[in-house]
């Protein structure tokens, strides 16, 4: 599945920037099913950088022939979630005490994206 790096004036960002998608099920059924996450480090934030890489990530799904794009993201991360509601993405719900950080569990907000080949 799909990986991406972002870079700056043909050189890697300096603070860690990645996106990338994986199959969510061995199932045939979900074979146009991913799901994905974009990492952007701190130090790169701001400057367009996880819009970059999820359109890419996207453009990228969608030449693969998928059709569901998906993924969890913490509800305290209102810039992530705003990137995502930006590429189409809704939010499908939340699920409770799904994810650990730091040794505390944490609520996911599950969000997705259709491809609008499948109409």
């Amino acid at each position: 599945m799909p990986r991406h790096a972002a870079t700056a004036a043909h050189r890697p960002v300096r603070s860690a920037a990645a996106g990338a998608a994986g199959g969510l099920s061995d199932r045939c059924a979900y074979a146009g099913v991913v799901e994905h996450s974009v990492f952007v480090h701190p130090g790169a934030r701001g400057r367009g950088v996880g819009t970059a890489l999820l359109t890419g990530l996207l453009a990228s799904t969608e030449a693969a022939g998928v059709w569901t794009v998906q993924s969890g993201i913490f509800p305290g991360n209102a810039a992530g979630l705003a990137l995502h509601r930006r590429a189409g993405f809704r939010v499908i719900g939340t699920r409770e005490r799904l994810g650990r950080l730091r040794g505390r569990w944490r609520d996911v907000v599950l969000v997705e994206r259709r491809s609008p080949a499948i109409g």
